[in-house]
């Protein structure tokens, strides 16, 4: 009796599948990235940007700006 009910029950699937429409998928946009090292330049050139302008301040001494700016370059 199990095997007359898995046949019914394939034969409505397959009847159902038959009525709906099939899924059709939309390709992933292709995002472009950037180069590995453009956000790394970027972010540096913000943060040099931003220890100039605390130099100008007076909030850096010379020697505080070198050493930070330093530490910007090699990382």
């Amino acid at each position: 009796m199990s095997n007359r009910v898995s046949r019914r029950q394939a034969g409505r699937w397959a009847a159902q599948a038959e009525r709906q429409p099939p899924v059709q998928y939309a390709p992933a946009p292709y995002a472009q990235q950037p180069a590995p090292g453009a956000a790394d330049t970027e972010t540096r050139l913000a943060q040099l940007k931003e220890l100039g302008e605390l130099q100008a301040q007076g909030v850096l001494s010379p020697a505080e700006f070198a050493a930070e700016k330093a530490k910007i370059l090699n990382s």
